[in-house]
């Protein structure tokens, strides 16, 4: 991909909505695949009691719109100002209890997580049906919607196209009740293509220095699918 191309995809802009200010990619279709749309506000007209409490609105307890579902609150239900940047709020907005809890939780994946997609980890990895693996770098693009695989070879799938991702355990880890995690499977279309394709990625052996990254990875990698599902469904 040419320097202009890409810097056209990584473009961003600033816009105001009724919500707050918002830097939002250029170009709608070169968006984060983890993000979520901002909903539709409820109209004022439809919510004369809160939808938590019931508190009835008047001119002492007023209304006031959730910016993650859209939903009327009186201030006590709604007083929480949290980031929100699966919908790019540049500053933190108000949102209610329930949604102000999720969007903190998502915080650990913003925070933590995704640093570790960027980073990037060492991987056997299986292309399809190939016999053999080859041994990779496999990391999310800066601007969250490829993922790259680097060897011997180059390759990129699309991370809106993986249609489903599955973590591979093997044994039980000693003084643990839990399996320990070794791998992970990708199911994803190509554009042109019937069916699916497969990726496999496997970690390396407990003696290997680079196997404490790539689960760290992988759990990331599990995190990061459970939002693109989320995305999908909203």
């Amino acid at each position: 991909m040419s320097s202009g191309v890409a810097a056209r995809r990584d473009a961003k802009k600033l816009v105001r909505s009724p919500s707050g200010l918002r830097m939002v990619p250029e170009h709608r279709a070169f968006g984060s695949p983890f993000g979520l749309e901002e909903p539709q506000w409820v109209p004022d007209k439809e919510c004369p009691r809160c939808m938590q409490c019931d508190t009835k609105f008047d001119f002492i307890t007023r209304k006031h719109h959730c910016r993650r579902c859209g939903k009327c609150f009186c201030d006590k239900c709604c007083s929480q100002k949290v980031p929100l940047r699966r919908m790019c709020f540049v500053d933190p907005v108000r949102q209610c209890a329930e949604c102000a809890l999720a969007s903190h939780r998502e915080a650990e994946f913003y925070d933590k997580q995704l640093k570790v997609l960027l980073s990037g980890a060492t991987f056997h990895v299986t292309l399809g049906h190939a016999e053999k693996s080859q041994t990779m770098v496999c990391r999310l693009s800066s601007n969250q919607r490829c993922l790259l695989l680097d060897g011997d070879s180059h390759h990129e799938i699309e991370i809106a196209n993986i249609s489903t991702v599955q973590i591979v355990t093997e044994g039980f880890a000693p003084g643990a009740g839990s399996a320990r995690v070794t791998g992970m499977c990708l199911q994803y279309t190509v554009p042109g293509a019937e069916g699916t394709a497969q990726l496999r990625l496997m970690a390396g052996e407990d003696t290997n220095a680079s196997r404490r990254p790539a689960t760290a990875w992988l759990a990331a990698m599990h995190k990061a699918a459970k939002l693109l599902y989320e995305s999908r469904d909203q």
